[in-house]
């Protein structure tokens, strides 16, 4: 089978950068043909100088990178995590980036390559907002989009941004509404998976053994920003692009909760027929995975 061409929509962040190094890793199945950046972990220049430095490191400067939203659509700021370190990166010592920025508003790029491609799979690991804000700007726009993978959410566990609510949706609720009311086949791995798939030891060792430098930043990362969040979280939606078959999931509706305060971003996932009340699920919300599968082919990749 041909790889899947994709558009990868990130933040990076940490785990966003162990994501790409697993989708780049991974030539024969994931074909990345553009990366958006939207603010989030870190404000939006570290987060485009991020996917830069690792487009550079595995020698994908043909991958073009879009800027994208500095901010919510419905707040002047969002809020950032203190979980990447203040580069994004953990203190990589990953030099400046030289390739250039690619011209174009990520949200305007979004519909563009969609509408090029005729049917595109998008990768969505940081807030929705670039996509929220094609999706305004192009109301045709999910003719040509084929699915979405979002890293995002907790549809049946606690938060971490806030007791309700996962970061990526907590920076921007609307953002995330927009997105789920679209009617575009959407998978979602939120934190009722991403906190099975843990780092060990044993993987740090494994990937540290690599001789190679792509291996040497992943296993920094996996060190420093794992000693803090020890969860694969972004590199869990690529995995699932991957290999589905390691994965548990159910067909649920999910809305997001747009008030202020602390359920702000908070997944309302109905599942049974009683609380579906004659609604479609509109969510493929993905609840478990084969960790050890995981951890294992994420080794293999980089090898």
């Amino acid at each position: 089978m041909a790889a899947l061409r994709f558009l990868y929509d990130c933040d990076p962040g940490a785990d966003d950068a162990l994501a790409m190094l697993l989708a780049l890793s991974r030539p024969d199945a994931l074909d990345m043909i553009a990366v958006t950046c939207v603010a989030g972990n870190v404000g939006l220049d570290p987060v485009v100088n991020n996917a830069r430095r690792i487009l550079e490191l595995c020698g994908r400067q043909d991958i073009p990178v879009y800027s994208g939203a500095a901010r919510p659509i419905m707040a002047s700021r969002g809020r950032l995590s203190i979980m990447h370190g203040s580069d994004g990166l953990a203190g990589s010592i990953l030099p400046a980036p030289t390739m250039p920025v690619a011209d174009g508003h990520a949200a305007n790029e979004i519909a563009r390559v969609a509408r090029a491609e005729g049917r595109l799979h998008i990768c969505a690991t940081g807030p929705l907002t670039n996509l929220a804000l094609a999706l305004l700007l192009d109301p045709d726009l999910p003719e040509f989009i084929s699915a979405i993978t979002i890293m995002g959410g907790a549809a049946f566990c606690p938060g971490n941004a806030t007791p309700l609510a996962e970061f990526n949706f907590a920076v921007d609720p609307h953002a995330a509404a927009i997105v789920f009311d679209s009617g575009i086949p959407i998978t979602m791995l939120g934190l009722d998976v991403t906190r099975q798939a843990t780092v060990t030891e044993g993987m740090i060792s494994q990937v540290q053994a690599i001789d190679t430098a792509v291996a040497k930043e992943a296993a920094h990362l996996l060190i420093n920003y794992g000693s803090k969040d020890p969860c694969l979280h972004d590199p869990a939606a690529i995995a699932w692009m991957l290999a589905p078959e390691i994965f548990e999931s159910v067909k649920a509706h999910v809305g997001i909760c747009t008030d202020t305060g602390p359920a702000a971003g908070q997944v309302v996932a109905a599942v049974s027929e009683r609380h579906l009340a004659g609604r479609e699920p509109n969510c493929t919300v993905v609840t478990g995975v084969d960790a050890e599968e995981f951890r294992r082919m994420f080794v293999s990749a980089l090898a």
